[in-house]
């Protein structure tokens, strides 16, 4: 680096330095109650750019300074504390926020934008890492992250990754990054995290989830005011911990969609599908050992009109309930919100509503998350669908989950 590039850089350094001093000192006294609330919101939009830049900048600078041991003259012979200890955060994270600076060598396009405040670290790193695992997605992923959150973006990377990789070396990947690992927190609380293959993870949650609705539906007809979700599964947790080897309790069922002939010839041709429903493409060898030891469904593609399956009334037929639990055909990847895209904790809402004489058939029946099966009651609600004797909203959900449970509407 010359001198004149390395006076220019002095500058930049003091440009940025400056302008992070005025910034702080500017929030320093900001108080939200003198702004109105649409300012308010331009205001948060206009803070949540420039909260991804200075993340960016920090970063990249940190990467820089890493990259020449400076580090350690601030007395860190860990890099990752060092960044942990600036941003707060744990030491991990701050690993995988490095390996992202390095990756970014790569995607010249994804450092801009997250420069410019366009994405987050989060949905860098998940576009560093695909660009690496695969070339020539960055593009593509990048436009994504622009437009939706880092959940999404995660979900458009892992469909890639079951299309690109062959499920064999798909299932191997799976079985050797599994983990289990617990910490304590500041209440004492013991945390864990963890990560299972989906043949294995799927049931697992899925029995979890059914203790869970079980309890907060009990809780619900015994008049008391439901808890989170979230704590009820906890107990689930635990009393499936406790339970041992005890099989007793809901029924937790693994679906796999396999296409007959290969499921009879032993492995997939293109085209065919051998898949986890919510966990992803498995080995059609995976698939049969796993169907000598399970509660099986089977689904034909030909021959069974899904959409015949139709009565009034709120109850779901057995057939029709796994027509809807499978989702889209042929895909078959699971149930998801119509609306927000949340793939648990979800509810079957009829779209011409059963008061207005909808029927229960496969075609009038969506999945939605029960903050936007609420919203979608109320529209209804407003446009008359739900006649002059129905109660508001909020009475009339808890009244359906009290008598049908949290999956029917």
């Amino acid at each position: 680096m010359g001198l004149r590039e390395l006076g220019e850089g002095v500058l930049m350094s003091n440009s940025v330095r400056v302008a992070a001093y005025a910034l702080r000192e500017a929030l320093h006294d900001f108080d939200p109650t003198t702004v109105s609330p649409a300012d308010c919101a331009t205001l948060a939009e206009d803070l949540a750019r420039t909260e991804k830049a200075c993340a960016a900048a920090r970063l990249l600078a940190v990467s820089r300074a890493v990259e020449r041991g400076a580090h350690r003259d601030r007395g860190f012979n860990d890099p990752a504390s060092w960044l942990a200890r600036q941003g707060g955060t744990t030491t991990s994270r701050a690993r995988q926020e490095l390996a992202t600076a390095a990756g970014l060598d790569t995607c010249a396009q994804t450092k801009h934008a997250l420069l410019a405040g366009e994405v987050s670290i989060g949905q860098a790193h998940e576009i560093v890492r695909a660009e690496i695992e695969s070339p020539g997605q960055e593009d593509d992923l990048l436009a994504a992250a622009r437009s939706s959150d880092l959940s999404k973006l995660r979900e458009k990377v892992r469909t890639r990754r079951f299309e690109r990789m062959a499920p064999d070396e798909l299932h191997r990947a799976q079985l050797a990054a599994r983990r289990f690992r617990h910490w304590r927190d500041g209440f004492g609380m013991v945390c864990f995290d963890g990560a299972l293959p989906p043949h294995v993870g799927v049931p697992f949650v899925n029995r979890i989830d059914l203790t869970a609705q079980r309890a907060r539906r009990a809780a619900t007809r015994d008049g008391a005011v439901p808890e989170r979700f979230e704590a009820y599964a906890a107990d689930a947790l635990a009393s499936l911990a406790d339970s041992g080897t005890d099989t007793r309790g809901p029924r937790s069922e693994l679906v796999i969609v396999c296409d007959l002939s290969a499921y009879r010839r032993g492995h997939a041709h293109d085209g065919e599908s051998c898949h986890i429903v919510d966990g992803g493409p498995v080995p059609v060898e995976v698939a049969r050992d796993l169907s000598e030891d399970a509660f099986v469904k089977a689904v034909l593609h030909d021959g069974v009109e899904i959409r015949r399956v139709k009565h009034f009334g709120r109850h779901l037929p057995a057939e029709l309930k796994t027509a809807l639990d499978l989702g889209p055909v042929p895909a078959f990847t699971g149930r998801q919100c119509v609306d927000c895209g949340r793939r648990y904790g979800l509810e079957y809402d009829h779209v011409d509503p059963v008061a207005h004489r909808g029927p229960t058939s496969y075609d009038n029946i969506e999945a939605r998350c029960y903050a936007d099966h609420l919203a979608k009651t109320e529209r209804d609600r407003k446009a008359g669908l739900l006649g002059p004797s129905c109660p508001p909203a909020p009475r009339r959900q808890r009244a359906a989950r009290t008598r049908a449970g949290p999956e029917t509407s």
